[in-house]
């Protein structure tokens, strides 16, 4: 393995760290509280997380990673907004963070270098396992639009049980991607994901069952 290449995962590997930081955190909140719930720094940890794992995407010429990133990068800004915490965040850093996917957009559709032509036609990624790939990013994408809704129907942020339900179907869709692929920073983040989204079904399972 090329030092370059180290590197790489290393980024990768940082992102997977802030999105299972965010897991934890929410995931101990929620034990604490008794049910699932949607704390403010599982939010700011994913802005963060997802700024590094774009990255990554775009250095391992992976387009279900892109792609699955800027779906849902900005309904984590409005998660904030929804919590009356994004102005609070400084001004230059809510710059970077709105400007960031759309440089990065920029970047490949200038194709300069073959940018977002790079990412389709990797070669080593054969067509079916793209495809795979791509469903199980937009699948695992849609568990923050369901999110979404639910948040703007009650006014409030909240992780509901549809949420843990989509995560878990994607989250084992893109396992079974990167064990395909041979990617460890994927396999390594969905792996520990899946305990803390059937940890949040089941506490959700006892809070009704409370009644």
């Amino acid at each position: 393995m090329s030092l370059s290449s180290l590197w790489i995962y290393a980024i990768g590997f940082l992102a997977q760290l802030l999105f299972a930081a965010r897991m934890i955190v929410q995931w101990v909140k929620s034990e604490k509280a008794g049910k699932s719930i949607s704390p403010v720094i599982f939010w700011q940890l994913s802005i963060l997380g997802s700024l590094i794992f774009l990255l990554y995407g775009i250095l391992r010429h992976d387009f279900a990673i892109v792609l699955g990133q800027i779906l849902v990068y900005f309904i984590y800004i409005r998660n904030l907004h929804l919590q009356e915490q994004w102005r609070p965040i400084p001004l230059l850093f809510r710059f970077i963070v709105i400007i960031a996917p759309i440089i990065t957009l920029a970047y490949l559709f200038s194709d300069t270098h073959g940018n977002f032509t790079s990412l389709l036609k990797n070669e080593a990624i054969s067509f079916p396992l793209k495809i795979w790939g791509s469903i199980g990013q937009v699948i695992f994408t849609l568990r923050f639009y369901v999110q979404w809704i639910d948040s703007e129907s009650k006014k409030e942020s909240v992780l509901t049980r549809r949420f843990w339900l989509v995560s878990g179907v994607g989250s084992f869709m893109i396992l079974i991607y990167a064990v395909l692929r041979f990617d460890p920073v994927l396999f390594l983040g969905q792996l520990s994901g899946l305990v803390i989204y059937l940890r949040n079904l089941m506490l959700g399972k006892m809070r009704r069952a409370k009644g």
